[in-house]
């Protein structure tokens, strides 16, 4: 048989070569078909191709209709909001006893859960949306796309978050290890809410230059293994380190708030403390935590990340 006559009868065009058979050269039966200059990888993509999926990945997230961004992003908002439950209970009774850094570790490691849904699951997420800056960079979206976008996600990842800070306190869940999940969940929450806004800031811009370095680590995988693991080292450094992620907040300090405001007097005795030890945990605090985080992840993700990368390798493509 042929290589003309073999990709005839598998239904596809000619190839020049056949693995390097010479035209009109008899193949084995079941040989692969390689037309000629194009090459067959199946390793992971490599950067100027991640730059390129990148920015078409902007174009269509900003394309959504309003109900599935929304929608999409109220689970992107929950998902986060899971893994920085996990990442509550897996630090409770820890203080003490294992060593800061080994905690933070863990911890970090148990959130990335939340990214993990994200990105394998399909979420909206905003600190992730921020890479919607190579898009508009490239001119392929408008500034009000990409407003549009930050800003119906921003709303729907906050009531996801907040709707899952409710269910989680409802549940009771804060009381379980003897009151050690509650205890750390008030902690970080009170963390948060006293960082000043130079400083909620800056931490801001760092987290979010991990957290969108994941997302475009994913952007290299092929299989749906790869992107975990591109995802789990940024965002276990960021959360180990102390930096602060805006949508992570929208569950931490409101379910500290709630916490404060609907535990018994039953927890507050198994913990040796009081509500008014976490005054501070109120709407002035959230917002106080939010605004400066915000901002920071919005410099972090589209000038740290997004406009390099579009620097590099979409610029001259504009």
């Amino acid at each position: 048989m042929t290589t003309r006559e073999a990709a005839a009868e598998a239904g596809g065009p000619a190839p020049a070569a056949i693995d390097g058979a010479a035209p009109g050269e008899a193949v084995a039966p079941g040989a692969r078909f390689i037309p000629k200059g194009i090459e067959v990888r199946v390793d992971a993509l490599l950067p100027p191709e991640m730059a390129a999926k990148a920015a078409e990945i902007g174009v269509r997230k900003a394309g959504l209709g309003v109900v599935p961004m929304f929608v999409l992003a109220v689970l992107a908002g929950a998902f986060i909001a899971l893994g920085a439950a996990f990442a509550t209970t897996v630090s409770a009774g820890a203080a003490g006893i294992v060593p800061y850094g080994f905690t933070r570790l863990v911890a970090g490691l148990a959130f990335s859960l939340g990214l993990i849904l994200v990105i394998v699951g399909g979420a909206e997420l905003f600190t992730g949306n921020n890479l919607l800056a190579m898009a508009w960079a490239s001119r392929w979206i408008s500034s009000a796309a990409v407003l549009r976008n930050w800003g119906i996600v921003y709303i729907g990842n906050l009531v996801g978050a907040v709707g899952t800070a409710v269910l989680v306190v409802a549940a009771g869940q804060y009381a379980f290890g003897g009151g050690s999940v509650g205890a750390v969940a008030l902690a970080t929450a009170a963390t948060k809410v006293g960082y000043g806004p130079a400083q909620a800031f800056v931490l801001g811009i760092l987290c979010n230059g991990l957290v969108c370095l994941a997302v475009w680590l994913t952007y290299s995988a092929r299989t749906t293994g790869g992107r975990i693991l591109a995802i789990v080292p940024p965002i276990a450094a960021f959360v180990a380190m102390g930096f602060e992620h805006s949508v992570a907040n929208m569950y931490f300090i409101p379910v500290g708030m709630l916490i404060r405001a609907v535990a018994p007097a039953s927890f507050w005795a198994s913990i040796d403390a009081a509500p008014a030890d976490y005054a501070a945990l109120d709407w002035a605090g959230l917002l106080g935590n939010l605004v400066p985080v915000t901002l920071g992840n919005i410099v972090g993700g589209t000038i740290l990340v997004g406009a390099v990368y579009w620097l590099v390798y979409l610029r001259s493509k504009r």
